[in-house]
């Protein structure tokens, strides 16, 4: 009996945390306030916050909404659709590397995981641009995806940083 409670417990508090996460994650997106500078850190800062607060499990679910609702309310331009699966990747990439360095140093985890993604960002945005027939778009789309990407990252897992000291308190 003692055991269950605790279980439900347990449960409630993870479902609560994943359900805050995942909120603020694909809520971004949805503010209205239609700028990857904005958006960008929020969505990061929750992959990153989820690898701490729910897990590797957790944070790979959440990471893969943003990006879809992102281009459903014309943060991303429709042309970049193409693009989706490797933006969900990228954050896959992100917290991959998060949580291999979650036992060692912070910043250099955070440095290294927003390197990743970036790098892989830039290296199938440019296959991809490469496929677009409008050059002009495709230099839109190459910034989009290019340097923007690491210090969105850098400055989501800052805020991501923060918010974990506040907690630990």
């Amino acid at each position: 009996m003692l055991q269950t409670a605790t279980l439900q417990k347990v449960n409630i508090a993870y479902a609560i945390k994943f359900l805050a996460l995942l909120t603020i994650a694909t809520g971004a997106p949805l503010i209205g306030i239609h700028s990857q500078w904005l958006t960008g850190p929020i969505v990061n800062m929750a992959l990153i916050l989820a690898v701490y607060m729910v897990g590797i499990r957790g944070a790979l679910l959440i990471g893969i909404l943003p990006s879809t609702i992102a281009l459903g309310t014309g943060l991303l331009p429709s042309v970049l659709a193409p693009m989706i699966p490797f933006i969900i990747l990228s954050n896959t990439i992100l917290i991959l590397v998060v949580d291999w360095f979650k036992n060692y140093n912070y910043f250099t985890g955070l440095i290294f995981a927003a390197g990743a993604k970036y790098l892989f960002l830039f290296i199938t945005s440019t296959i991809v641009i490469n496929l677009l027939v409008n050059q002009a778009l495709a230099v839109k789309v190459a910034v989009i995806m290019s340097w923007p990407q690491f210090f969105t990252a850098l400055i989501g897992g800052v805020l991501a940083w923060g918010i974990l000291k506040i907690l630990k308190k």
